[in-house]
């Protein structure tokens, strides 16, 4: 035995004898077998579909948290504790979107970025996330001014419109297919004046409308065929929106056209009204007087039902509503527009969008506290009144950012939970 552990030879031949041996009895041919691939598997593949919600501050950050991370709680609360922040960042963009859409980046430049959302960095509600000149080729004082998630299938692109809308109240259409390719460098969308820039950008088609609300309190409805579909991408379009000083376009919303004239929308008002038992109706003011215009049919009353939508407007100061779209008649494109909410003190108007019952609303303020509230909260108010308190905000504290999104649910609201009114009238 010492002689064979003296020897190096000897151990290495028995070893080499076991081996051998340990082939002969169990050797068989390698089962797994080493192939080319006939198709490449991308890292997309192995991302699960998950709705998140997007966020994008003033500073330049973005992040991405799954939907269910935010509870739903009733609306005039005080909201939870959303993103760290610093004191001079606020958000400025939030949205939901699946992780497998594509995401388009409209730059201070006029420049379009384009990113799927699961390549967004990840993070929970009170994270600040990534500062997006990490992940987008921005020049040197460059910045992100808007953001739209893409459908999924861009087979569907060139059957759609996408519209512009400027701060300087400028609209602009094109087709959506005009940024299907988009280099990692970007692509030019517009070439805006100093002082201007992209404040919306959204899909339509020839059957919409387009609405656009001003920070003061103002806005326009016109048909989306008013603008015509513009093969370039450098200039600024034509005028939407006659501004007044000192103000400023803050949202641009499409809504779908519905043909109705202002003897239907009056008899519609009373006639829902009254089916919600919010007025009493007297039964001799429905009947048609000597001269007048006959009542509108029930038949049309209740298909104009089913057709009506609701505009949902947030101002800085917490107090929002919704009031039906009929109120938002169609004009002209380039006109000064309607009264679009009762503003006072230094109140401004932050967003106006459509909305639905089964949706719920997201706000934001520039301390970074969130509050999420089911929509059918919200009073239907009319168009030309305050509102009423969505969200408890400071003296120094304002709503700066409010997104809808779709209701997937939620934890009760806790029970401490207030509901304090507003001014405002119901509808």
């Amino acid at each position: 035995m010492l002689s064979i552990l003296g020897s190096r030879e000897r151990i290495l031949d028995i070893i080499r004898g076991e081996l051998t041996d340990v082939k002969a009895a169990f050797g068989i041919p390698r089962r797994t077998a080493f192939s080319e691939s006939e198709g490449d598997i991308d890292d997309e593949a192995l991302i699960p579909r998950e709705e998140m919600v997007v966020t994008v501050t003033h500073g330049g950050y973005v992040k991405r948290t799954p939907l269910a991370a935010y509870r739903t709680q009733r609306r005039g609360g005080k909201g939870r504790a959303g993103m760290s922040m610093k004191d001079e960042d606020f958000v400025t963009r939030v949205f939901v979107a699946s992780t497998h859409a594509p995401i388009l980046f409209f730059s201070s430049s006029g420049m379009a970025y384009k990113m799927k959302a699961w390549r967004i960095p990840a993070g929970d509600p009170r994270t600040k996330g990534r500062a997006l000149v990490n992940l987008l080729p921005l020049g040197q004082g460059e910045t992100i001014t808007s953001v739209m998630a893409l459908p999924e299938d861009e087979r569907d692109w060139d059957k759609l419109d996408v519209m512009f809308a400027t701060k300087s109240g400028g609209v602009r259409r094109n087709k959506l297919s005009d940024f299907t390719q988009v280099n990692r460098n970007g692509k030019i969308a517009m070439k805006p004046d100093e002082g201007d820039g992209i404040i919306g950008v959204q899909i339509c088609s020839e059957e919409d409308d387009v609405l656009l609300t001003t920070a003061n309190g103002q806005c326009v409805r016109f048909r989306t065929t008013d603008v015509r579909v513009f093969k370039g991408r450098d200039s600024t379009g034509v005028r939407g929106v006659d501004l007044r000083d000192g103000d400023s376009v803050i949202g641009m919303a499409v809504l779908k056209h519905v043909d109705v004239t202002s003897k239907e929308v009056s008899d519609f008002f009373k006639w829902d009204a009254q089916s919600r038992g919010d007025v009493e109706v007297e039964q001799e003011e429905t009947a048609a007087a000597e001269g007048e215009a006959p009542p509108t049919p029930f038949e049309r009353l209740a298909w104009l039902k089913t057709q009506e939508q609701f505009i949902l407007t947030m101002t800085t100061v917490g107090l929002g509503k919704r009031a039906s779209a009929y109120e938002y008649r169609v004009t002209n494109r380039g006109g000064k527009g309607l009264i679009a909410h009762k503003l006072t003190g230094e109140a401004r108007i932050v967003a106006s969008f459509p909305v639905l019952d089964q949706e719920e609303l997201l706000l934001v303020t520039d301390k970074g506290q969130l509050i999420r509230t089911g929509i059918d909260q919200i009073r239907i108010a009319g168009r030309a009144t305050q509102g009423v308190i969505l969200i408890n905000v400071a003296d120094d504290e304002h709503v700066v950012a409010a997104e809808r999104l779709e209701a997937l649910g939620g934890d009760a609201a806790e029970a401490g939970d207030a509901e304090p009114e507003g001014e405002g009238s119901g509808k």
